[in-house]
């Protein structure tokens, strides 16, 4: 314990559950993401629902890949996110898990799945995140530790945008405190933690880094499936400032999602916005002061337009 503080991390997991005292720039404490939003219609369907149900999502983030979306479909999504005043957030693929490695489909090596294998798909990788800048988007979803120093090194240089962020995905498990860290010097902007973190753990991650944290409080059934909407108001509370993601539990996993599986993700989409819709109404009942952000806030990667 006393040598972990002496490396400048917290000695123990926050028991003690402190407040945070950080927020995002436009001072809130939460924001309400909407994961695994596969193309146009899909973000379509979640901005609908959205607004029948009065839910303010500020981000959509999507896991089939940016190769894997037309030139058309890309400039549909960074034109209606950016209508919208809010941020889409695209996967840097290719990976591991979806090539020819053997190693990824053992059981000992499912850890190489989201990892970038190689320098040739390294290049694709970095190659697919340009061709996304390209088109207007300004967020993407990293799940490779040195993806993720290429793209600050290349977003130093002028290589990439300067207003471009990087998403670390729930993949690249920041698990504890010392690796949210590292994570942090390397340029993350935001830092999607691991789904089964308890809340001492997330307050010690909290205390240690200052980058907003994603937090799942529903997550898919093949990373964990775990319902946590109760702990919700603790988890702004204590994480703040958190991106609050509303997965789907009970639902099939569609990667890599196209158009022949546009109605089941439509409608996967919508239930998303739904769930949402309940979290927030329990966040109300438990702790109305917590305060949420719009679309448009200040510091959101809203696409810009070519």
């Amino acid at each position: 314990m006393e040598l972990v503080s002496r490396a400048g991390l917290p000695g123990e997991d926050a028991y003690n559950l402190p407040a945070s005292a950080l927020r995002f720039a436009d001072g809130a404490e939460y924001r309400v993401e909407i994961p695994s939003v596969e193309g146009p219609a899909c973000l379509d369907a979640v901005l609908d629902t959205a607004r029948t149900l009065e839910v303010p999502v500020t981000r959509v983030s999507q896991g089939t890949g940016v190769g894997l979306m037309t030139d058309t479909e890309l400039d549909r999504m960074a034109a209606t996110a950016a209508a919208a005043d809010i941020e889409v957030s695209l996967f840097a693929r290719p990976c591991a898990g979806w090539d020819t490695s053997a190693m990824a489909r053992s059981a000992a090596g499912a850890v190489l799945a989201p990892t970038t294998r190689g320098q040739d798909q390294l290049a694709a990788v970095v190659d697919e995140i340009v061709r996304a800048a390209e088109h207007g988007i300004r967020s993407v979803l990293i799940a490779d530790i040195g993806v993720l120093d290429v793209f600050s090194r290349l977003r130093a240089t002028g290589d990439l945008p300067a207003d471009m962020q990087a998403k670390t995905s729930v993949m690249l498990p920041a698990a504890n405190a010392a690796t949210a860290r590292v994570l942090e010097d390397l340029g993350a902007n935001t830092i999607n933690v691991p789904t089964d973190l308890t809340l001492p753990q997330l307050a010690a991650i909290r205390a240690t880094v200052d980058v907003p944290l994603d937090v799942y409080v529903e997550a898919p059934d093949n990373i964990g499936g775990f319902v946590r909407h109760y702990e919700i108001a603790r988890i702004v509370e204590i994480a703040a400032p958190v991106h609050v993601k509303f997965g789907l539990r009970n639902a099939p996993d569609v990667y890599p999602a196209g158009t022949h599986l546009e109605a089941t993700t439509v409608a996967l989409s919508q239930e998303r916005v739904r769930r949402a819709r309940l979290g927030l109404d329990l966040l109300t009942r438990q702790r109305p002061t917590s305060v949420g952000s719009r679309p448009g806030a200040a510091g959101l990667a809203i696409p810009t337009i070519p």
